[in-house]
């Protein structure tokens, strides 16, 4: 028999699936919870159970994805097989990818968390810890942070111009994957 909690996980699940669905077919303005329960096969008032508005629910999307790259970048950071520089470029792939194959999600993500911040904000952090750890590795603990910043705001140029259009192969006669390499080779201090 199910409990009442499990019961209440799953209702819960299904709706953050079907938000996410939501989210990444038309942007945060097709996100209704009325949409949402609807998608996930839900009462009317399920939604609302679990959510106190759209804002909430968008966070917590928002949330489990930052949580989703943190342990990308964990599984990166400390994978033994791979150098600091290949690690470095897996991390700020994982990044670009979200921007990538889905933009809004990415754009909610990268924007100030209008339900609850907290969790939204802590999972962020996590990521961003990780992603340090990888930093200090190739550039030592001191410049860490002003390397991981540096290279952060580059993935977020990265991940915009990308899905814009704006770094075009005909305009710059490049690549994001190959912007990401000439980062890493600067951070790591090759420039070749």
């Amino acid at each position: 028999m199910v409990t009442r909690a499990e019961s209440a996980a799953v209702t819960r699940r299904a709706l953050l699936d079907a938000a996410a669905e939501l989210l990444d077919l038309g942007g945060p303005g097709a996100v209704t919870l009325r949409e949402v329960g609807a998608r996930a096969g839900v009462t009317r008032g399920a939604p609302y159970r679990h959510f106190a508005d759209k804002d909430s629910l968008l966070t917590a999307v928002a949330t489990e994805s930052w949580e989703r790259i943190s342990d990308q970048v964990r599984a990166l950071r400390i994978d033994p097989a791979l150098p600091a520089s290949e690690k470095l470029r897996g991390a700020l792939r994982v990044l670009i990818g979200v921007g990538r194959e889905q933009p809004h999600l990415y754009q909610v993500m990268c924007s100030a968390p209008a339900g609850d911040p907290t969790a939204a904000q802590r999972a962020a952090g996590r990521s961003q810890d990780e992603f340090r750890e990888i930093v200090a590795a190739l550039v030592g603990e001191r410049d860490a942070r002003h390397y991981g910043a540096l290279l952060l705001a580059g993935a977020h140029g990265i991940a915009g111009m990308e899905v814009s259009g704006y770094l075009a192969a005909d305009q710059w006669h490049t690549t994001a994957d190959e912007v990401v390499d000439t980062l890493v080779r600067m951070v790591a201090g090759d420039t070749t």
